[in-house]
């Protein structure tokens, strides 16, 4: 247990190394060191760098009013998109958590299609692009002879709320930091809510105003009949259709299936029309091209209204069909208008709208004081911990150390490399952790002591102190790492800052104690062979 061959000393100092290269960033500027060093150290926590806390839920109900509204148009393309002898007349409506489609032409006898209508649309379930669940992820059903119901099943609800969750935390991550440069964390909290922390960002109100949008981009054909405008305005709407305006439109009569939506965009960019005013650059998917040609082709004359949350922002006229799939929007925006609306448009549409629960603001300044505290207490603990160890236990002590100051650095190299965040709890348990280190060193060194008390010499009592106290130390420590993880799967946010660092420094502090440690006890006793040791 004694025998440190050249592979294993080259291993340990290897180990040393790394740690060393790791945690340079965190005490000297990289900015200017060779390509292959480390050039960014621990990533600070909220409570620590000072930013913004948010906590947001979205709604079920509204997760399955959207996915049966997705699921309308393809029920749209099932019954109409076909040859017009296959044509099925149909009016779709999104009831809460219904989708209610009433058949609306009769053969000569009076009999609705009903039965054909449902072999199409059961076609559909199951198959359409993004369906959850498989083949039961709608319940569909006749109701009477002229309506069929869609609803989502309480099987398959479970599943969506996942799936929303999923994509609500991936387009929340594209529309804080499109460029993905940004330190924010984003974790799931239960099945509906979303805790959002963004170190170093000053304006909440920014995060909340990018985040409080739908993001539901739909192209509309518009019925721009005068007579329909104005019944509309009275309160008689024409059914499937509704009354929407914008800052440059007035009101108007918008279809309520659109005929392109958001999923279809493949990109979105803020650039500069020909007189260097922003606008919004956006190119469709080939499925959207597709879509897009289509309908310009079969709908000249028509204007075409581009929506976003409810609000037209542009309703060109289609005079010719257009293919290729690249838009424009223009309108009266500033530069940081247009660059926020493009990553609203690029991240894509919520899967429901998200409501505030908690917000928090750290200031700068309380995480600066926060860094001095926790660097004062560590340094402190560190200072006190080494004056008891070589007070107690003499040059044995100075050794330990010595190894506890590289389970320090191991620790800041480990949360360097691993891109973990370093929060206020994490600095208690970087503390914890450098009495968890010593309390290995004393179990070792109490058994040395007694080893020397049975009469044996300083070799073989240093290998029966560390043979003995293997069990103990390892017992004690797998045990709190057990505890670290079940903190880390089940905590959020500071906790499981807390967690990380403990676990780490548990598995440092195994490493320094019973390698480290022993490595220098062994070249000291190999290089002055002491007839007792000062233990």
């Amino acid at each position: 247990m004694l025998q440190f061959p050249p592979w294993k000393v080259a291993l340990i100092l290897l180990a040393l190394a790394w740690g060393v290269v790791m945690a340079l960033p965190n005490v000297v500027n990289m900015d200017n060191a060779p390509g292959f060093m480390p050039k960014k150290g621990v990533n600070l926590g909220l409570d620590l760098q000072g930013g913004v806390y948010l906590m947001m839920e979205i709604d079920p109900d509204e997760v399955i009013a959207n996915r049966l509204e997705v699921f309308a148009g393809d029920v749209r393309g099932a019954l109409s998109n076909v040859s017009p002898s296959e044509r099925i007349g149909h009016l779709p409506e999104v009831k809460g958590r219904e989708l209610e489609i009433k058949l609306t032409r009769p053969d000569a006898d009076g009999n609705f299609p009903l039965d054909e209508a449902l072999r199409r649309i059961r076609k559909l379930n199951g198959s359409v692009e993004g369906a959850i669940g498989g083949a039961k992820t709608y319940e569909i059903e006749a109701r009477g002879n002229d309506t069929i119901i869609v609803s989502v099943p309480q099987t398959s609800e479970e599943a969506l709320m996942k799936d929303a969750l999923g994509k609500t935390m991936t387009i929340v991550r594209r529309r804080v930091d499109p460029d993905g440069v940004s330190e924010i964390s984003i974790t799931p909290q239960g099945n509906s809510r979303i805790i959002l922390e963004a170190p170093g960002e000053p304006d909440p109100q920014r995060l909340k105003d990018l985040l409080s949008r739908d993001g539901k981009m739909t192209f509309n054909l518009v019925d721009n009949s005068p007579s329909a405008i104005t019944a509309a305005q009275s309160g008689v709407v024409k059914p499937g259709y509704r009354l929407l305006e914008g800052p440059t439109t007035g009101p108007l009569l918008v279809r309520n299936i659109p005929e392109v939506v958001g999923s279809d965009i493949a990109n979105a960019a803020q650039g500069f029309d020909e007189a260097n005013r922003p606008q919004i650059n956006f190119r469709l998917n080939s499925n959207g091209s597709r879509k897009f040609y289509n309908t310009t082709r079969s709908n000249s004359g028509k204007l075409f209204a581009i929506v976003l949350d409810d609000v037209i922002m542009s309703a060109p006229r289609i005079n010719e069909p257009i293919p290729g799939g690249s838009v424009r929007i223009t309108g009266d925006f500033t530069q940081e208008e247009a660059q926020d609306l493009a990553a609203i448009i690029e991240a894509g549409e919520m899967p429901a709208k998200v409501q505030f629960l908690d917000q928090r603001t750290v200031s700068p300044t309380l995480g600066h004081d926060s860094i001095r505290a926790g660097t004062r207490a560590s340094m402190i603990g560190l200072a006190l911990v080494a004056i008891f160890m070589i007070v107690a236990y003499g040059l044995m002590g100075g050794l330990a150390v010595g190894s506890l100051a590289a389970n320090i650095i191991l620790i800041l190299g480990a949360l360097s490399g691993l891109g973990a965040t370093l929060t206020l709890p994490g600095i208690a348990g970087i503390i914890l952790t450098i009495g968890m280190a010593v309390d290995a060193n004393v179990l070792v060194f109490e058994r040395i002591r007694e080893e020397q008390r049975a009469g044996r010499s300083p070799m073989t009592a240093v290998q029966a102190g560390y043979e003995r106290a293997l069990s103990t130390i390892l017992d004690a420590n797998i045990t709190t790492l057990i505890a670290a993880v079940i903190l880390y799967l089940l905590g959020s946010g500071p906790v499981k800052g807390f967690a990380v660092t403990l676990a780490i420094g548990i598995v440092t502090s195994v490493f320094t104690a019973f390698v480290v440690t022993r490595w220098f006890t062994v070249m000291w006793l190999k290089a002055f062979r002491p007839k007792k040791l000062a233990v």
